[in-house]
């Protein structure tokens, strides 16, 4: 892609907001020169008072519709994880014209990988027991911490909480979120031109074959961090505005 540097959408994954992202925007609006704008998908942050729609495909059509409130310039660039990846690749598919190239860390995709790669079984009583039984804020976001960092400060758990509290995600939109990811069936080819693909080798959360899988299935390149987790943004922020200079040829 040529011409002025691209806006950059950033999505985050399953009840995670615009703020857990911490200072990543800003590195990456340092490293590029760029416009970045941190969506928070209905029902998570700012947007907790909204219901989260039923399907990853709507959850898309919603993406659509904001940039264009946003003033967001097209063809944007995207880096979403998790969650937000399935969102980010349905949403190239049905928005062609919005989206020019695609980051997508520590995703898993139907039917390219097995269910019990794209959760590993590890999680599976944590991840239901949080969803379905009462449990204090504080538990849910150590359990989050633990599930999802390998390298970050335990300190952030703190911050989370805080916002937890403030804006908290109801069981309904959780599970919402959850039951969306599950159906969710990408295409069998890429739907953006240029993607690129980050995935941590100790993901405790999602197996990284996920992403092998997927980078052999359309033909992208694909880079691994060894000992980072599944929230890759938070364990090395400076790692992954480091693989995205390389892959866009601006790293000097």
């Amino acid at each position: 892609m040529t011409g002025p540097t691209p806006d950059w959408v950033l999505l985050r994954g399953l009840t995670r907001e615009a703020r857990h992202w911490g200072d990543f925007p800003e590195r990456m609006e340092a490293a590029f020169g760029a416009k970045v704008l941190c969506l928070d998908l209905p029902g998570n942050g700012h947007r907790n008072h909204m219901r989260s729609p039923a399907s990853v495909e709507a959850m898309a059509d919603w993406c659509h519709e904001e940039i264009a409130r946003a003033g967001v310039r097209l063809p944007c660039a995207i880096l979403a994880m998790s969650l937000g990846a399935m969102v980010a690749v349905a949403w190239a598919e049905r928005h062609p014209q919005d989206i020019g190239r695609a980051v997508l860390i520590n995703t898993s995709l139907r039917p390219f990988s097995a269910f019990y790669q794209r959760l590993l079984p590890r999680n599976y009583f944590r991840v239901l027991g949080l969803l379905a039984l009462p449990a204090s804020a504080r538990r849910i976001e150590t359990t989050i911490f633990r599930m999802t960092t390998c390298r970050a400060a335990s300190g952030v758990i703190g911050q989370w909480l805080v916002w937890r509290i403030g804006n908290p995600v109801s069981r309904r939109n959780a599970l919402a979120q959850l039951f969306a990811a599950i159906a969710y069936r990408a295409p069998e080819t890429r739907p953006v031109g240029q993607m690129l693909l980050l995935a941590s080798e100790c993901d405790g959360l999602v197996a990284h074959a996920c992403s092998r899988r997927l980078a052999t299935q359309w033909q992208i390149p694909l880079r691994r961090h060894p000992d980072a987790g599944h929230d890759l943004p938070l364990d090395d922020p400076d790692w992954v505005v480091r693989q995205l200079q390389s892959w866009l040829g601006t790293d000097s």
